[in-house]
């Protein structure tokens, strides 16, 4: 009797079969993802891989999940072996969005293809310039504005800074993440013209038993 893969396990068998580095190839990693998601069916294999997972696999992935000033970010896969994972992003009601990192102008540790799976969002891509002895983000300039609608594709490298300044309430989006290329990332408050460097926690360990 043949079983139906679901569509996470037929996507992250697609990317282990890659003999290239991810991370270093990510183009080719946008492409193919272009490809797969403008498959017809594909958000609701989505909605059918999350209402069948078992309680204790459901469980893992609100155990990995997150909350940002934002959204909700869902982790749906992510296995250690493996140089990618698979994100759910849903957006809260712009009501209760909070100024903080994912609306300030910033970059990511790691470089990412997403689309929108309903909903849509502003999005904007700046060129900034960097201070020469703090490296933080002393001014931004807006290169692009588009508004991404649903069953829109992109990607963004790390090195690439960006924000989302509006969404309609409760746009979802499903991502692949590459594993982080960077050891922290940089953001920008255009409205006091305060630059941040932000440091994951985890990596922070080893400082804080050297200051305990």
């Amino acid at each position: 009797m043949l079983t139906r893969i679901s569509v996470l396990a037929g996507l992250a068998e697609e990317l282990r079969r890659n003999e290239y580095p991810l991370a270093e190839r990510w183009s080719l990693v946008h492409e193919w993802f272009e490809r797969r998601v403008a498959l017809p069916g594909f958000r609701a294999r989505l909605r059918e891989y999350l209402r069948a997972l078992p309680a204790d696999r459901a469980g893992a992935v609100a155990n990995r999940s997150r909350e940002t000033t934002t959204h909700f970010a869902w982790c749906l896969l992510d296995e250690p072996d493996d140089p990618f994972s698979f994100w759910l992003n849903e957006y809260k009601p712009q009501r209760d969005w909070q100024r903080g990192y994912a609306d300030s102008v910033h970059n990511h540790r790691y470089h990412f293809c997403t689309t929108i799976l309903s909903g849509s969002y502003l999005h904007e891509r700046f060129d900034v310039r960097l201070d020469s002895e703090t490296g933080l983000i002393a001014s931004a300039r807006l290169r692009r504005r588009t508004v991404a609608e649903e069953g829109s594709a992109g990607m963004l490298l790390a090195s690439d800074f960006h924000r989302i300044p509006r969404a309609v309430d409760n746009t979802m989006t499903f991502l692949v993440k590459s594993r982080p290329v960077y050891d922290s990332s940089l953001s920008y408050d255009p409205v006091t013209g305060t630059g941040r460097r932000h440091v994951p926690v985890e990596s922070r360990l080893g400082e804080l038993t050297e200051r305990i």
